[in-house]
């Protein structure tokens, strides 16, 4: 087992870009409910909204228990040195309660910061050595402060086993979740993340779905992990095929939410981080809904 104990993670949680979006009275109250609903982990990312480390700094000192994952923390966005300060630090506050979710982003979110996108697996594999190399005089932790990474290629899933606590998938069906487990071996953290629409209105779910696809069909990294899982060039354009949207995003009823999760399961993850569409908001009343069915898996 790694150290992240898997009974503090648990096996559902929630990712929801909607912490680092919503007014922060919102988000507050929102976590707050999560956590008296039984939701052991909520993970978030960064992109143009707040900084992830300061923003799990709050989230952590809004909650008693909750386990707060970046997912991810845009490497680009500080140098190897500031982010196992900033993870130590909330470590040291917070023990066992911080998970360093790190990803490499994509081209064009590089560029808008003026930055220069490096190839993925040689910029991860530099930033991982900073991190090690780099000074920090804090006091130290009580407990490890586990880091993931988000890893979809065979490759970066490698390093992920290889020098971190484990891999944090994101917009994966299944299949891959599958692969992915045989690739990082036993002991390593598995933490896909799977979007859910709970409604049985055919035609909203399908709008939603379409819109989700199309956002992440934009960029070379989730269009690349879907044509190494099987789907075609005619697959990934104009929202999606429906064969992909259902690959990626599940709809319908608690139960049909439910089996998803369970799939992912039973392929070998350690735990899965739902995210209600639309994206943008925490969505409490799914969430409500989805509790009873998912927190016993």
């Amino acid at each position: 087992m790694p150290p992240l104990a898997l009974d503090r993670l648990g096996r559902v949680g929630v990712w929801s870009s909607g912490i680092a979006n919503e007014p922060v009275a919102a988000v507050r109250e929102g976590l707050a409910e999560l956590e008296s609903l039984g939701y052991p982990a909520v993970w978030f990312g960064e992109a143009f909204s707040r900084e992830s480390l300061s923003t799990a700094a709050l989230a952590l000192s809004w909650t008693r228990e909750l386990v707060v994952a970046t997912g991810i923390t845009n490497v680009y966005a500080r140098d190897p040195a500031a982010a196992n300060a900033g993870a130590k630090t909330l470590g040291e506050a917070f023990p066992g309660r911080f998970v360093l979710g790190l990803g490499i982003s994509h081209a064009h979110a590089v560029e808008l910061r003026g930055q220069t996108y490096g190839p993925p697996l040689t910029t991860m594999r530099v930033y991982l050595d900073g991190m090690e190399a780099a000074p920090y005089m804090g006091p130290e932790p009580a407990e490890h402060v586990p880091v993931v990474l988000a890893a979809l290629g065979p490759k970066m899933l490698d390093l992920a086993r290889d020098r971190t606590d484990g891999a944090h998938p994101y917009f994966v069906p299944p299949e891959h979740t599958a692969l992915a487990r045989e690739r990082l071996g036993a002991g390593k953290v598995l933490a896909p993340e799977q979007a859910v629409i709970l409604t049985d209105d055919a035609d909203r779910a399908r709008e939603l779905a379409r819109e989700h696809v199309a956002f992440y069909m934009t960029a070379p990294n989730y269009r690349n992990n879907m044509l190494r899982l099987g789907f075609d060039e005619s697959d990934l354009d104009d929202g999606g095929s429906e064969r992909l949207r259902d690959a990626v995003v599940v709809w319908g009823d608690e139960a049909a939410i439910q089996a998803r999760v369970q799939a992912h399961l039973d392929a070998g993850a350690d735990h899965v981080c739902i995210q209600p569409l639309p994206s943008g908001v925490l969505d409490l009343d799914a969430l409500r809904r989805l509790a009873p069915a998912l927190l016993g898996l």
